[in-house]
């Protein structure tokens, strides 16, 4: 370690130490490479540690998970437990969720000798069951298996000195109010209790108020780009037809030359589809999305972190809580159902001050609706002509001179020498030094695309004229292609908080909307059933009509939560 390293990282230290973190939990995490607390580690780490109820409202990527888990890991170290002893209990909405905290709370806690186990659906109970048995002192886990645990006894909670409930909104949302309830019944009376929630609704509010002892109260506001400030993830967009996507997606990936990228798709069917193409054309690429199971999704996250696969094709929903350090690009595929959702999605990059790039592929019809984003987003999206071969083979000669350049700094090829000096009895050496080039160019590059891919047309408001079956490659049912196709105008997607285990299918949703809210059917798009919510796009100007006629009605019987997908 250099001077400067030490230097460094002992102020950093510093920095966490001042707020009441002892040394070693302060050196863990400098170590881990934080300069300096976030601002909700600034106000929430000093009320934790004093013993304070906590109320914060903080968005994703705020550092909220170290704002509450350093406290933890102090109060339990300092109390010395018994190793079977659980002392700390985070409940998150998302099985992704629970593996990210837990893995960033394994981490904080080498240096105080804390143990951490996450509990979520999908995994084999009676792995579980054991992994308790020999204990751990904080359990991170969605609300459902938690409960599962609590009445086999298999997770006890008798020793539990913190409570958190993460993202506690989502919670709400995804039907968890009563395992919730249940769960906070089931705790210790003294124990601490901290609440995080990007949002405050009367029904969070409400909860604090039953559970929470006289809580602190911290805001942190979501991280806004200064006017006239670059913001770190380069945004650029294509406009290209719908049929010359996929040819569009491998050639702006060539020129880019990613270290690693999270490709997003509306559907399972899409990408399904999108993985089998990159790959027959060498790629190594991964699908993630919500028909998995959970062995594979983690088998496939595995193969990703490892860095043995470069892209990644997911949905929105089965990429939710994923947080992957070495991510250099996001690709929208398609142009995001809401400017939020774009928001969400390119903020996977260009994280912990490294750049990154975001790309959108839009289709001519969707022009406009990168505007949309760029007036929320206050930011400029670049609109970039699609490669041409020209340009590729550009970037390939690029680098090829990088490789070269490599070898002629490194040194090391007297054994080829006398191959030059005999060449060059018979050749001009610019000549032999051109066919080596040539020679090495084909080995880096390989034989090339030379196919052009046609540039699209933009319409400022050109409606969607593709027929029922679709445009050629788009391997989606018949009947959502014609649904989409029909919704003219920028869309966005509603959340229902009742999925697959309350009966819910995809007729009972466009039952609900064309009944209540007296909109067509042809108006709607795509739908997707998770276990607790759907997602259903609709025209942006008829949303909020819906959301309040769906407020008032009940969908099979049942009043659920509705609103736009945030």
């Amino acid at each position: 370690m250099t001077a400067s390293t030490t230097t460094t990282t002992t102020t950093s230290a510093s920095a966490f130490h001042k707020l009441g973190l002892q040394t070693e939990l302060a050196d863990a995490v400098s170590a881990l490479g934080y300069e300096e607390p976030t601002p909700v580690q600034r106000e929430a780490i000093p009320l934790l540690l004093q013993g304070r109820d906590l109320l914060g409202q903080a968005a994703t990527g705020t550092g909220k998970t170290a704002a509450f888990a350093l406290p933890m890991l102090q109060r339990i170290s300092q109390a010395r437990p018994k190793p079977r002893e659980t002392c700390g209990l985070v409940l998150v909405p998302t099985r992704e969720l629970a593996m990210q905290v837990a893995e960033a709370i394994h981490k904080y806690a080498k240096r105080v000798g804390s143990t951490v186990l996450p509990l979520y659906g999908g995994a084999p109970m009676y792995q579980q069951v054991r992994a308790l048995e020999r204990g751990a002192h904080v359990v991170v886990a969605t609300p459902g298996r938690a409960l599962d645990h609590i009445r086999r006894e298999s997770l006890r909670l008798d020793s539990l000195r913190m409570l958190v409930l993460d993202e506690a909104d989502e919670m709400l949302d995804m039907g968890f109010a009563d395992d919730l309830d249940a769960i906070l019944k089931a705790t210790p009376e003294n124990r601490q209790t901290a609440l995080f929630s990007a949002t405050m609704p009367a029904r969070i509010l409400s909860i604090a108020e039953r559970h929470l002892k006289n809580p602190a109260r911290v805001t942190i506001a979501r991280e806004k780009t200064a006017a006239g400030k670059v913001p770190r993830v380069r945004q650029v967009a294509y406009v290209v037809a719908r049929a010359h996507k996929p040819a569009t997606l491998g050639r702006v990936l060539d020129v880019e030359d990613p270290v690693a990228a999270l490709v997003f798709c509306r559907t399972r069917l899409e990408v399904e589809s999108l993985v089998e193409t990159l790959n027959a054309h060498g790629r190594r690429t991964q699908a993630l999305h919500g028909g998995m199971q959970q062995r594979e999704r983690d088998r496939v996250m595995g193969l990703f972190r490892a860095q043995k696969a470069d892209l990644l094709v997911a949905t929105d929903v089965a990429a939710r809580g994923l947080d992957i350090e070495h991510l250099s690009h996001v690709v929208n595929y398609d142009v995001p159902a809401s400017p939020e959702v774009y928001l969400h999605r390119i903020g996977r990059t260009g994280r912990a001050g490294r750049t990154g790039t975001a790309i959108t592929l839009a289709e001519p019809r969707e022009h406009r609706l990168l505007r949309a984003i760029e007036n929320f987003t206050r930011t400029k999206i670049e609109v970039a002509t699609v490669p041409t071969v020209a340009d590729l083979r550009r970037r390939q000669l690029d680098v090829t001179r990088a490789t070269l350049r490599e070898a002629l700094l490194a040194g090391d090829f007297d054994h080829v020498k006398v191959v030059v000096e005999a060449l060059t009895e018979e050749f001009d050496i610019v000549d032999v030094a051109a066919a080596a080039v040539k020679l090495a160019h084909a080995a880096v590059a390989g034989n090339g695309d030379d196919r052009e891919i046609p540039a699209a047309i933009v319409h400022a408001s050109a409606p969607d004229r593709r027929t029922a079956g679709g445009p050629a490659g788009d391997k989606r049912p018949a009947s959502r292609q014609r649904r989409s196709s029909r919704a003219e105008g920028p869309t966005v997607r509603l959340f229902i908080g009742a999925g697959r285990q309350a009966g819910i299918r995809p007729g009972d949703l466009v039952g609900a909307i064309t009944g209540e809210a007296a909109v067509e059917s042809r108006l709607l798009g795509a739908i997707e059933i998770a276990d607790r919510f759907s997602l259903i796009e609709v025209p942006d100007t008829l949303a909020d009509g819906i959301v309040e006629a769906l407020k008032a009605a009940t969908i099979r019987g049942k009043k659920v939560t509705v609103r736009r997908e945030r």
